[in-house]
């Protein structure tokens, strides 16, 4: 009686065992399709799709004269719609320019994630972003590498969303005095 009564009790908890890992794998796969799903706010990426004009006022340091250039940008939704590729292109400083920015979406977070490559540099730039309704804008804060150091520093940018054809890009760093300053603006105007 009491090797049957243990037997009984080994299989309910065999059972209850493989319940719950079917409970936890079902879990898990709602999770990952729920983190691989584009949803609302990629299809509001999307409605960037397009060629863009790019208005371009740069300050060196504060209290400098600013510098102004024109580019363009080519924005594609790319993997299934997840994810925004970014291709700039223009002359800046006499010298031919070319950006490539990636901005996604990722759901677990909750957060826009954006990064930046080009050929003024060797490094990455990575941030993550908060949507503002209000202000219809993204901040985003992570950090780029200083050149003049090589340690990295803070970074800030802001892009609101003027229109359905208009958008401005703020950028901040810090100043010398470890104050923020803004040191570019781009105006980007749909084509």
């Amino acid at each position: 009686m009491k090797k049957s009564a243990l037997l009984l009790s080994a299989i309910l908890f065999i059972v209850c065992c493989q319940l719950k890992a079917q409970n936890t794998e079902d879990a898990n796969m709602k999770a990952w399709q729920a983190y691989m799903t584009p949803g609302d706010v990629h299809k509001m990426m999307a409605k960037d799709t397009g060629e863009w004009n790019e208005d371009i006022t740069m300050w060196m340091s504060p209290g400098t004269p600013p510098l102004t250039y024109k580019a363009s940008c080519v924005n594609t939704m790319i993997l299934g719609g997840r994810y925004q590729k970014a291709v700039h292109t223009g002359n800046m400083m006499g010298m031919p320019f070319e950006g490539l920015g990636i901005t996604g979406y990722d759901n677990a977070k909750k957060v826009f994630v954006t990064s930046w490559i080009d050929n003024f540099g060797t490094g990455l730039l990575y941030m993550e972003g908060i949507w503002d309704a209000v202000a219809k804008s993204i901040t985003f804060t992570g950090k780029s590498v200083d050149p003049m150091t090589g340690k990295d520093t803070m970074m800030k940018q802001v892009l609101k969303f003027i229109d359905d054809k208009t958008q401005v890009l703020e950028m901040y760093m810090p100043a010398p005095d470890g104050k923020e300053f803004k040191t570019m603006e781009i105006k980007l105007t749909k084509k």
